[in-house]
């Protein structure tokens, strides 16, 4: 009898290479020049070749050399009123939590590292030239001839607000890329929480940061930030012609203007969340 040979085994689709998502995001609509607030999910994107590396490349041969990248490296891990850091003390013993709390770092915008934002903020945050704002927990980062105008006077009462980089995204009339990831994602959208009405709920913020050569607690009042209700923000703003969608590598990608994205959400929370 005939020897049994097993089939060859099958192989996923090719990951993208540095090439290909610029092609991809060429026929998005990304355009030479244009400044762009990017969230990404390299494991959706298909694992590029070369990673965030590729990633970042590709974004700049298709924004050429006036064009720049803005990630958000946001930091919860240094705050005791994150959501991060409920979930990390639950079920802790009140000594454990103290011990905890004694050792969280300060914030050094030069570098404290992003968490939870994803591979791609990372590498911007640490590529020779980019610049960062000093928000202590919600900081972003910008690589391009227009990096410090962004991210320069974040108020550090302020985390997405009119003092953010965000208001200064809107005004510049740049893009939101959301590769791979979801309108839960999409931190502009909470600069419409600002806007919605005359007044916003407030809540207390706590926080470690440098003070006279050393960790010191700071508290501070802001608005309230509730997602919650992103992704159905999201449903209206897909119906709409102006958000592009298309495939960049594997994921399904949006391209949308920051200010019409922040108006729409203005108008979707004015008409819900105030009821």
């Amino acid at each position: 009898m005939p020897a049994c040979v097993s089939p060859p085994a099958s192989r996923g689709p090719a990951a993208p290479t540095r090439a290909s998502l610029a092609r991809d995001l060429r026929l998005l609509g990304v355009r030479r020049g244009g400044d762009l607030l990017v969230h990404a999910s390299l494991r959706n994107l298909g694992r590029p070749e070369g990673g965030p590396a590729a990633v970042l490349a590709a974004l700049g041969d298709v924004l050429g050399p006036d064009g720049t990248v803005v990630v958000y490296t946001a930091t919860p891990d240094n705050s005791d009123t994150s959501r991060v850091h409920l979930r990390r003390v639950r079920g802790m013993s009140e000594g454990e939590r103290e011990r905890h709390l004694r050792s969280m770092p300060a914030f050094d915008p030069a570098r404290t590292p992003s968490s939870g934002m994803g591979a791609l903020a990372e590498h911007v945050r640490t590529s020779p030239g980019a610049r960062r704002s000093e928000h202590p927990q919600s900081s972003f980062a910008a690589l391009g001839p227009r990096a410090l105008h962004y991210v320069d006077g974040h108020a550090p009462d302020c985390h997405l607000g009119e003092s953010s980089p965000l208001a200064k995204l809107y005004k510049a009339e740049a893009h939101i890329l959301l590769l791979g990831v979801g309108y839960d994602s999409c931190t502009a959208l909470h600069l419409a929480e600002y806007r919605y009405t005359p007044d916003p709920p407030m809540r207390r913020y706590r926080c470690v940061v440098e003070r006279d050569g050393g960790p010191a607690w700071w508290s501070y009042e802001d608005v309230v930030l509730d997602d919650g209700d992103f992704p159905e923000v999201g449903a209206g703003l897909d119906r709409l012609p102006w958000v592009r969608r298309g495939r960049v590598g594997h994921a399904d990608t949006r391209l949308i203007p920051v200010d019409r994205a922040v108006d729409f959400a203005v108008a979707w929370f004015a008409a819900r969340r105030t009821r």
